[in-house]
């Protein structure tokens, strides 16, 4: 594989992360050794300035170089600068793996990157998606799950995908490499079950769904979880947008997002616009003043365990929507 001149591989789960750069410099690799044509920047001691002199080094054998560089994140705008120049007219015979982490990558490196090469994205697609990035992980690993035990993994990992990697080596430890694995062979070693992203929560109290919303809720606080306040503010910036546009004069998600202020993707917007044109006033008011109950209880007003009170909050809201569908047949 010739290789591009840069290439930027980011994502904000580590393990996925590692998996993106050990794949990507196999491939720039192809075959070769790894040890002869690789150069690795690490920690804080390595400057920028050091960074473009090792991507400006012709290679010592072979045809091709591989620098490799993490943490470029921790790295400013200014501090970039050399590198930004070097990019807009790079060595042939290097490729650059810029590694992020240790903060934001610097935009001007981010664009310069986009020109010369490739940005590599490791994070999981949202939505649809993310079944097809499973699908894809579990074809590469070392075993093979039936349909049914690759649902359990997606389903116990949640948004931990960052142990699948893991997960998959551990089988195959178990069970040897190329195995195929149904849920009797793949339940005893899952493990603690992975957290879920917090609009799972929202989604299910909207349909209605009282049974999958209290299980989304006892996975989000379960053991290192979100701290009760924490669940408490995220339905509570939930409901306050649909009060927010709760008979405003906005025709469409975009003029909704400007009224609530919201910048970037105007998803959120679309999905409180939609839900309480869904519910209409009441349940919306009451949801607020099931909140505002819940938020006294939790400091102290009701003599309850704090996972008590959500459960509770969590039932009674995803019960107005329900008897608000109710209605509308």
């Amino acid at each position: 594989m010739a290789g591009l001149p840069a290439y930027l591989v980011r994502g904000d789960q580590p393990a996925l992360l590692a998996d993106a750069v050990k794949h990507l410099v196999a491939e720039l690799v192809d075959g070769g050794d790894a040890g002869v044509l690789t150069e690795e920047l690490s920690g804080e001691e390595y400057t920028v300035g050091a960074l473009v002199d090792a991507a400006q080094t012709p290679p010592f054998f072979g045809d091709r170089r591989i620098v490799v560089a993490r943490d470029v994140g921790r790295f400013s705008t200014h501090d970039v600068a050399p590198l930004v120049a070097y990019l807009a007219d790079p060595l042939p015979t290097t490729s650059l793996v810029l590694v992020a982490g240790g903060g934001q990558v610097a935009r001007p490196l981010v664009d310069a990157v986009r020109k010369a090469g490739h940005v590599v994205d490791a994070g999981v697609p949202g939505g649809r998606g993310r079944a097809t990035w499973l699908a894809a992980k579990l074809k590469e690993g070392p075993v093979r799950l039936d349909a049914r035990a690759a649902a359990m993994v997606g389903d116990h990992l949640g948004d931990d995908v960052d142990r699948l990697g893991s997960l998959l080596e551990m089988l195959a430890s178990a069970y040897g490499p190329g195995s195929r694995l149904g849920p009797e062979e793949v339940a005893p070693l899952l493990g603690g079950v992975g957290s879920v992203a917090p609009w799972e929560l929202t989604d299910a109290i909207d349909r209605g769904d009282t049974a999958v919303a209290l299980g989304v809720l006892r996975r989000l606080t379960g053991p290192g979880g979100r701290h009760p306040l924490v669940i408490l503010a995220t339905l509570h910036s939930h409901f306050a947008r649909m009060l927010r546009l709760d008979g405003a004069d906005v025709a469409d998600e975009a003029a909704a997002a400007a009224l609530l202020g919201i910048t970037g993707s105007t998803f959120p917007a679309k999905k409180a616009l939609l839900q309480v044109r869904r519910i209409g006033h009441a349940p919306v008011a009451r949801a607020i003043h099931l909140l505002a109950e819940a938020d006294l209880a939790l400091k102290g007003a009701v003599d309850w365990p704090a996972d008590v009170v959500l459960e509770v909050l969590v039932a009674r809201l995803s019960g107005l929507a329900a008897r608000s569908s109710a209605r509308r047949r």
